[in-house]
C-alpha cells in the first residue's frame, strides 16, 4: 500500500515561522514536488509528465520539475515567456489552451511552441494561420459528473465528431496526431480514467479506417491528493490506469498534464486569527488570508480546507472570514473547531494547488510571501530538537 500525507509543519515549526516571519505565511517544500512527481513516473513510466502550470506556477517549483526533465501545459504567453525565460525548450511545451489568444500564438512563434490542443472547428484556422504545420490533439469531452471540478462542462468535442475534425485539421496543413481527455479534477475513482481510454482506443481506430495515423495520446490530470476522508492508494490507482494504458496503446507516445498531484501537497499556510466576534449564537473568526488571497481555491477550486489549531477542546460549528472588507469574504461556516482567541496560528496543509496561483490584492492586502522549506528546515529543526532535548 503506497498512502502519504504529504508535507506537513510540526506545531513547534509552525510558531517559530509565525514568530520570526509574521503571518499569513506559505511553506513550500520542493522535495514533495519531487517525490510526488517520481511517484507519479514510477507508476506511469510510459508516460512523458507535461506539469499544469496554472495549479501553481511559483518558480522555484517550476525550476524543480524542469531540472528532473518535466515538460509542461501552458495555457498562455505568460506562461509560455516564463519557462522561455528559464531555458525550457519549446518542445518541452503544449499550448493546452483549447481556445487561443492572439498572444499566445504570437509568444509560440517567437519561442517556437508547436504543439497545441483544440476541440472545435473554428479553432483549426486560428492554429493553421498562427503556426503553419503545427502538431495538434483534439480534446474529447468525458461525461464523468461524479469529478470534484467537472472540466468537461467548457472544454471537449463531442467523440462522434471526433474524425470529422481532425481530417479538417489536416485539411488545414496541421499534423493532426492524436487526442486528449481530462476526466476532471481530483478523480479519486480510477473507473472514468478506464472509460476514456477504450473510448479513445475506439476513436483511434476509426481514424485508422478514415486514412489517419494516429501517433499521441495525451490523458490529462485530475490524479488526487490525500485528504483527512480519502482512504485511497494512490501508487494503485495509477499503477492501474498505466496497465491499461499499455494494454490499449503499446505504440502510442502518452502524455498527461498533472498539476495538484504534483504540487498540492507540497505547501502549508500559516494563518492567524485576528478576529472574534459571535454571530447568530456561532463564533465567527476573522483570518489574515482570506478568499482573495490563499483561500481562492474555496471558490475557483471548490476546496474544503483542513485547518489545524493546536489547541484542544469541544469541537463547535464555527464560521471562518479572512481580513477584507467584502462581505463576500467568508470560507467556512459551521466547521468544527474548539474555541480561538486573537493571535491563535492554524496550520492549512495541502494548500499548494489552486491557492496563491489564483490570489489577488484586493483591498491593497499583498499575496501571502512563499518561503522554501529546504532553505530554512535546517535551523528551524535544528532549534525543535533543541527545545525537545530540554524537555525531556
Amino acid at each position: 500500500m503506497e498512502k502519504t500525507n504529504g508535507f506537513r509543519l510540526s506545531e513547534q515549526v509552525v510558531r517559530e515561522l509565525a514568530d520570526r516571519n509574521g503571518t499569513p505565511l506559505l511553506v513550500l517544500s520542493l522535495d514533495e514536488v519531487e517525490a510526488n512527481y517520481r511517484m507519479l513516473k514510477k507508476h506511469l513510466p510510459m508516460v512523458s509528465v507535461y506539469y499544469a502550470m496554472k495549479a501553481n506556477p511559483d518558480l522555484r517549483l517550476v525550476r524543480r520539475l524542469a531540472d528532473l526533465g518535466s515538460s509542461f501545459d501552458v495555457a498562455s504567453d505568460g506562461e509560455i515567456m516564463a519557462l522561455a525565460e528559464m531555458g525550457v525548450a519549446p518542445h518541452r511545451m503544449v499550448y493546452a489552451n483549447p481556445v487561443k489568444t492572439m498572444s499566445g500564438f504570437a509568444a509560440c512563434r517567437k519561442t517556437g511552441v508547436r504543439k497545441f490542443t483544440f476541440d472545435c472547428e473554428s479553432e483549426i484556422n486560428k492554429m493553421a494561420k498562427a503556426v503553419p504545420n503545427a502538431t495538434v490533439l483534439l480534446r474529447i469531452r468525458i461525461d464523468n459528473t461524479g469529478a470534484h471540478v467537472d472540466l468537461n462542462k467548457k472544454f471537449g468535442a463531442s467523440p462522434a465528431d471526433a474524425v470529422d475534425l481532425l481530417l479538417r485539421a489536416r485539411a488545414a496543413g496541421l499534423d493532426a496526431a492524436g487526442l486528449c481527455f481530462h476526466v476532471g479534477s481530483q478523480m479519486t475513482s480510477v473507473a472514468p480514467y478506464l472509460t476514456a481510454l477504450r473510448l479513445a482506443r475506439q476513436l483511434f481506430n476509426d481514424a485508422k479506417e478514415a486514412g489517419l495515423d494516429l501517433r499521441i495520446l495525451d490523458i490529462g490530470g485530475g490524479f488526487p491528493i490525500p485528504t483527512p476522508d480519502l482512504d485511497l492508494d494512490r501508487g494503485e490507482m495509477l499503477a492501474t490506469i498505466g496497465k491499461e494504458v499499455a494494454a490499449l496503446f503499446p505504440d502510442t507516445e502518452i502524455w498527461a498534464e498533472p498539476g495538484r498531484f504534483i504540487c498540492g501537497t507540497a505547501v502549508n499556510l500559516i494563518t492567524r486569527v485576528i478576529g472574534v466576534s459571535e454571530r447568530n449564537g456561532q463564533p465567527w473568526y476573522f483570518l489574515d488570508d482570506g478568499l482573495y488571497g490563499t483561500f481562492s481555491g474555496v471558490i475557483f477550486d471548490h476546496w474544503d480546507y483542513e485547518l489545524i489549531p493546536f489547541k484542544e477542546g469541544f469541537a463547535i460549528p464555527s464560521t471562518f472570514a479572512g481580513p477584507s472588507c467584502d462581505s463576500l469574504d467568508i470560507m467556512f461556516r459551521d466547521k468544527p473547531m474548539p474555541p480561538l482567541a486573537i493571535d491563535d496560528v492554524l496550520l492549512v496543509p495541502n494548500c499548494g494547488a489552486y491557492t496563491s496561483a489564483s490570489a489577488t490584492v484586493f483591498n491593497g492586502f499583498a499575496k501571502t510571501e512563499i518561503l522554501v522549506w529546504e532553505e530554512i528546515k535546517d535551523e528551524l529543526l535544528m532549534g525543535e530538537k533543541v527545545l525537545l532535548a530540554c524537555a525531556g
